[in-house]
C-alpha cells in the first residue's frame, strides 16, 4: 500500500509539473513592401586617369636625362636633351637662305617699279614690264618658302629638349644617356601616367544588366544615383567613393560583360593603374520588395527559399519565395509575399506546414502560467497522505 500510495503520488506530481496543453507559440512580423536598394559587387581594375608616352620626335645621340625616376613631373618640363649641333647649323642655314631671298625679292621689285613708268611711255615693251613683276613675285614666295624652313629648322633645334607632354608621375627612363633614339622607334623614352583621380573599369555580365533593363521597364524598380565605394585587395574599404561615368555601348565577345568606368579621388596615390580592387554600388532601387529577418527563412535540400506565415484558423503555412541577395540582417524576398503577410520569425524549429499555432508580435514575452492549485502541492500532499496511511 505504500508503495502503491507512493507511486500515484509520483504520477500524479509528473502530470501537474507538463502544464496545459497547446498549440505551439510563435513569432511573427507583418511584412509590408519598402524601397530596397539593389547593391551590386563587381570585379574591377584601376587605370590611370591620363597615360602619355615620352617620345622622341627628332633623331639624335642622347646627352642628358634632366628628370628623377619615379617624381612627379609638369606639363612642359624639358626631360631628355638630345645633341643639338645639327639642328643648330640648319637653323642658320635657313637664316642664310632667307637673307638671300629677301635681297634678291628687294632686287626684283625695284625692277618691276622702274618698269613700270617706262612701259607707260612705250620705252621698253609691255611683256619686259610682265616678266619683271612675275620676277619680283617669285622672289616675295621664295622669301615666304624660306621663312617657312627657318620656322621648321627652329621647331626641329627645339624638339631637341623633349618636354613632359602631362603633368604625373614618370616611370624609370627606358634609354640611357648616349642612346641613339629615332622618331619612328617603337619603344618610348618614358611613361608618364596621372594618379590622381584614377578611373576603375568594372565590368558588369550582359544577363545582370539586362535582368537590371527589364526591372525598370516594369516599374519595380527605379533608377539610382551610381555612387561607389571600392574594396580593397586586402578586404579593407577605400575610403571614398566615386561615381560612374559611363558605360560602354557593346558585349565584349570573349567575356560576355559590359565595361562601365568610375572615377574616384586618389590624393595619397594608393590606388595603382593595374590593382585589382571590388566595386560596390547601387544601380537600382527596388521598390517593392520585402524585407524578412534571417531567422524566418529557410532552404529547402534543392536550395530553395521557403518561410512560414501565419494563414487562416491560426495555422502555418509554408510558402517558397524568391531571395537572391542579403542586406544586412534581412533577406530581399522579390516573389512570393503579398502586403501584410505575417512571416513567422521566431519558433520555427519544429514547424511543419499546417499545424495549429499560436501566434504573438515577434520578440513580445513569452507568457507563463502559475502552477494551478493542487498541481505539484496537492501531488505532494496526496503522496505524503499515502505514506502516512501506509505508515
Amino acid at each position: 500500500m505504500l508503495l502503491a500510495a507512493c507511486s500515484g503520488g509520483e504520477a500524479e506530481q509528473k502530470k501537474g509539473g507538463r502544464g496545459p496543453s497547446g498549440p505551439p507559440q510563435v513569432g511573427f512580423v507583418v511584412v509590408q513592401p519598402t524601397a530596397v536598394p539593389m547593391t551590386t559587387e563587381l570585379s574591377g581594375r584601376v587605370a590611370a586617369f591620363q597615360t602619355s608616352e615620352v617620345r622622341p620626335q627628332v633623331a639624335g645621340i642622347v646627352r642628358r636625362r634632366l628628370f628623377s625616376e619615379g617624381s612627379i613631373v609638369r606639363q612642359g618640363q624639358t626631360l631628355y636633351q638630345i645633341d643639338p649641333s645639327l639642328y643648330q647649323a640648319e637653323v642658320a642655314e635657313a637664316q642664310a637662305n632667307l637673307s638671300s631671298a629677301r635681297a634678291s625679292a628687294q632686287a626684283a621689285q625695284v625692277r618691276a617699279n622702274r618698269y613700270r613708268p617706262l612701259a607707260k611711255m612705250e620705252a621698253v615693251s609691255e611683256q619686259e614690264y610682265t616678266d619683271a613683276a612675275a620676277q619680283a613675285r617669285q622672289a616675295q614666295a621664295a622669301v615666304a618658302q624660306n621663312d617657312a624652313q627657318l620656322r621648321t629648322a627652329q621647331i626641329n633645334l627645339r624638339f631637341t629638349r623633349v618636354p613632359a607632354p602631362i603633368t604625373g608621375r614618370i616611370g624609370r627612363s627606358l634609354i640611357t644617356e648616349g642612346a641613339l633614339v629615332t622618331t619612328n622607334q617603337a619603344e618610348p623614352l618614358a611613361v608618364i601616367q596621372r594618379l590622381d583621380p584614377v578611373y576603375v573599369d568594372i565590368q558588369q555580365s550582359s544577363a545582370q544588366l539586362l535582368a537590371l533593363r527589364r526591372a525598370l521597364a516594369r516599374g519595380g524598380a527605379a533608377p539610382a544615383t551610381a555612387n561607389v565605394r571600392l574594396i580593397l585587395e586586402d578586404g579593407s574599404d577605400y575610403g571614398q567613393t566615386g561615381t560612374v561615368e559611363f558605360a560602354e555601348v557593346m558585349v565584349n565577345e570573349n567575356t560576355g560583360t559590359v565595361t562601365m568606368r568610375a572615377r574616384f579621388p586618389n590624393p595619397q596615390g594608393l590606388l595603382l593603374p593595374g590593382m585589382f580592387v571590388r566595386a560596390a554600388f547601387t544601380q537600382a532601387i527596388d521598390t517593392q520588395a520585402f524585407l524578412v529577418p534571417q531567422a524566418g527563412l529557410s532552404r529547402d535540400p534543392r536550395g530553395n527559399a521557403t518561410v512560414y506565415v501565419v494563414g487562416p484558423g491560426n495555422r502555418a503555412i509554408a510558402r517558397t519565395v524568391i531571395a537572391e541577395r542579403t542586406q544586412g540582417p534581412y533577406w530581399v524576398v522579390t516573389q512570393g509575399l503579398a502586403p501584410g503577410d505575417r512571416v513567422i520569425v521566431q519558433g520555427t524549429a519544429n514547424l511543419r506546414p499546417d499545424i495549429a499555432v499560436r501566434p504573438v508580435p515577434a520578440s513580445a514575452p513569452q507568457r507563463v502560467e502559475p502552477p494551478k492549485p493542487g498541481d505539484k502541492a496537492g501531488g505532494g500532499g496526496k503522496a505524503g497522505a499515502g505514506a502516512a496511511k501506509g505508515g
